[in-house]
């Protein structure tokens, strides 16, 4: 078996290592970049989103490595992510890849379906407290700490002298947590990118700005499908505090809703006087973060969505009202393979000055 996966945040971090473990060979296609959305939209439905193009693409460039497996997610619900598994496999096999498709339901029983879904891909006869052990080390040892490292670098990036210095470090983590495959290691990992992180010379007498990252799942998490915009964010020495992280999503899905405990009860809460019903997606956490946000004081919240992501339209028509009762400046930003790096740009700088105003005037 040679097994291939697109890019979906960290993930890549512990399946690499899980898969490892149990000599089983791993192609993980190269980072996202042009040729990847380019072979994405060259075989997409037309009017289909963003994600769907970059994890289609990906799909496709493992496959040429030479994988034979593909891992993709399903699962129930209005937001078209249900729908990518069987769209993926009927659009490679169109291609003329000959391959298997392996689909892990993401809401069907949680933490039980992906040990499951983990024993019955690579280690049928592997002890089941082998498979947690294994599990419990990629999700709360190698994907926590990537989440851990990630908010540091904003913290660090909006106070670094420095520029792009943090961004430095950051792009080696994912392969040296990789490389680490138990507990000790995995701690000296922990140690030695923190300690590079606090050596950086930073500028500890700044105030910098204080933003909100919110918006579609996938959008918010990978950098290449929003160009950037965290580390372009932190160049101009704003700190950048992100809803979406994927232990967070996990830890909702795969513990909170396989007991029945829901997740997001002061989200919803929040947002219902604007929203009074789920419209799948991440729609509701958009518009219940906004308030939650505007109450821990932040200078302003960036809303990030996929061209035609039909919950995250719905969020976006319901922000002029929110924004006007609690007045707090939301700047929505919608990426597809047409948006044009000097007008996202601009955009980003134009909402910088703003806050920055803003700031200004509530302090005099």
């Amino acid at each position: 078996m040679k097994i291939t996966f697109p890019h979906f945040g960290h993930t890549g971090v512990a399946l690499e290592t899980l898969f490892s473990k149990y000599g089983v060979e791993c192609i993980v296609p190269p980072q996202s970049n042009k040729r990847t959305l380019s072979l994405g939209v060259k075989y997409s439905p037309e009017g289909i989103c963003l994600p769907y193009k970059v994890l289609l693409g990906n799909m496709i460039e493992g496959l040429e490595l030479g994988a034979d497996t593909v891992i993709d997610v399903g699962g129930p619900g209005l937001c078209r992510l249900g729908y990518y598994a069987k769209l993926h496999e009927s659009v490679l096999r169109n291609m003329g890849f000959d391959f298997q498709m392996l689909v892990f339901d993401w809401q069907e029983q949680g933490i039980i379906s992906l040990a499951r879904f983990i024993r019955d891909l690579i280690a049928p006869h592997t002890p089941w407290r082998q498979v947690i052990a294994d599990i419990r080390f990629g999700l709360f040892g190698q994907l926590v700490l990537m989440d851990e490292l990630e908010k540091r670098v904003h913290w660090v990036r909006a106070r670094e002298v420095d520029k792009g210095a943090a961004s430095a470090i950051w792009r080696t983590a994912p392969g040296r947590v990789a490389a680490a495959r138990d507990a000790a290691s995995l701690k000296k990992v922990r140690q030695d990118l923190f300690a590079e992180l606090d050596a950086l010379p930073r500028n500890d007498e700044a105030r910098p700005l204080k933003v909100a990252l919110l918006g579609e799942f996938f959008v918010a998490i990978d950098p290449f499908s929003n160009m950037d915009l965290e580390e372009e964010l932190g160049k101009r020495g704003v700190e950048v505090n992100r809803a979406a992280y994927l232990m967070n999503w996990a830890k909702a899905w795969l513990f909170l809703e396989a007991v029945g405990l829901g997740h997001g009860h002061k989200v919803k809460r929040a947002a219902n006087p604007y929203l009074k019903r789920d419209v799948s997606g991440d729609a509701m956490q958009s518009v219940g973060e906004i308030i939650l946000h505007h109450k821990e004081d932040y200078d302003g919240i960036v809303h990030v969505l996929p061209f035609t992501c039909l919950p995250e339209i719905v969020a976006q028509n319901v922000f002029p009202k929110v924004t006007h009762d609690y007045q707090i400046p939301v700047l929505s930003l919608i990426f597809d393979e047409q948006m044009g790096r000097a007008g996202f740009l601009t955009r980003i700088e134009a909402f910088v000055d703003l806050m920055e105003r803003r700031r200004w005037q509530r302090a005099s």
